[in-house]
């Protein structure tokens, strides 16, 4: 789960950290309140998307005159019109796609005297079972692109779950930083605080780009982007209620209902799978043959008929969907369950697309049967890559 980059702040300001004072705009209305709640003369105006690059994003419905997602303003009346602008409309960033998101809320936050852009996160390390600070002095830069041309100014430095950030850890970071004098001290501060905030609230995700260093010598957390464990998030109600469902896919806000795992993705053929690792499996494979994945789909283990059929839903409600593959191996899921979910979701909603269906494990004669005497124009496949061949060309058109 997300949040927008002002309920991040906000929530690292209940921990300690240092981050501008700022005001939220939800609507028009918002405008004259937030610019009387801070000192100016130097305002900054915040796109509040999940989505990243939108200093560099651009307005749709702005044309070749889109100034970006945040912007700087020096008078109330330049808050007023950048505000006028942007709540609204459509940003499109490198991470939004083209089609972008409509911003419905922005945030004002008070202006900084930048000296130093840096680069922080904390992340879980799978290598290493450990949290981890990824720091570089860098910031203001997409990470990916510092770590492709200059992998050697970036520095993982992994945290002992059971000593938490020592001070030599603290100070490991403060040299990677290259930090001294104020800076310095607010960074042995800070970085066992962030630490502690992330495993408190059970973040996967934690990153500030940029942490600055203002020209005072100080620190300041002037961007946060934070995600939060799906698994862990029962424990939280307070981070529920910062959700944000206008941010989400519709389908797979519909998925969480039916605690279905499922992920939109661009391409135009659906898949419903049981089983994490076959399903991404499933997803290579289509792209091997030349296609590509319209979703990650994972039924689990145990699906019902009733969790079958509102999975097979969800695929047949992407517009984008041009073709449809089935791929269960049977263990703890039975073949002929699935074939019922399929039937039956087929005969509330229709077929339009191509269909393929490959079974395999328990009760799979069973489960053929079902859909061989459904009466439904379905092509069987023996194989995951005979599945996957056929879907591809059904949906090429051969």
């Amino acid at each position: 789960m997300n949040i927008h980059e002002y309920q991040a702040k906000a929530l690292l300001k209940e921990f300690g950290a240092p981050v501008a004072a700022g005001v939220p705009i939800l609507s028009a209305d918002d405008v004259d309140a937030a610019i009387d709640a801070l000192p100016g003369p130097l305002y900054v105006v915040k796109s509040q998307i999940h989505a990243g690059g939108r200093g560099k994003g651009r307005f749709k419905e702005l044309g070749d005159d889109a100034k970006g997602g945040v912007r700087l303003a020096f008078s109330p009346e330049e808050v007023r019109a950048h505000v006028s602008e942007m709540l609204g409309n459509t940003l499109v960033t490198k991470q939004t796609g083209p089609s972008g998101k409509q911003v419905n809320r922005l945030y004002l936050e008070d202006g900084a005297d930048i000296d130093r852009e840096l680069y922080l996160s904390l992340l879980i390390d799978r290598e290493t079972s450990q949290v981890s600070f990824v720091a570089s002095t860098e910031g203001g830069m997409d990470i990916e692109a510092v770590a492709e041309e200059t992998p050697e100014k970036i520095h993982t430095i992994g945290i002992d779950p059971q000593k938490g950030v020592t001070t030599e850890d603290a100070a490991r970071l403060c040299d990677a930083f290259e930090l001294d004098g104020a800076a310095r001290e607010d960074g042995m501060k800070l970085f066992p605080l962030l630490y502690d905030v992330f495993c408190e609230k059970d973040m996967s995700l934690l990153e500030v780009n940029p942490l600055i260093v203002m020209k005072d010598g100080h620190l300041r957390v002037l961007d946060a982007k934070v995600s939060f464990d799906g698994n862990a998030i029962f424990r939280h109600p307070d981070i529920m209620e910062l959700r944000d469902i206008t941010e989400e896919d519709a389908k797979e806000i519909e998925a969480s209902k039916h605690d279905l795992a499922y992920i939109a993705l661009d391409g135009d053929i659906g898949c419903m799978v049981n089983g994490a690792g076959l399903a991404m499996a499933t997803m290579d494979i289509i792209k091997l043959y030349g296609a590509e994945p319209a979703n990650f789909l994972d039924v689990g283990g145990g699906a019902s008929k009733e969790k079958v059929t509102a999975a097979f839903k969800i695929i047949t409600s992407d517009p984008n969907v041009k073709g449809i593959l089935v791929n269960i191996f049977g263990g703890i899921m039975r073949c002929d369950v699935i074939a019922e979910g399929v039937v039956a979701a087929v005969k509330e909603v229709g077929l339009q697309v191509p269909l393929v269906v490959r079974l395999e494990g328990t009760n799979v004669e069973l489960g053929k049967k079902i859909i061989n005497e459904s009466g439904l124009n379905v092509i069987a496949a023996d194989d995951l890559d005979d599945a996957a061949q056929k879907i591809v060309k059904a949906v090429k058109g051969a």
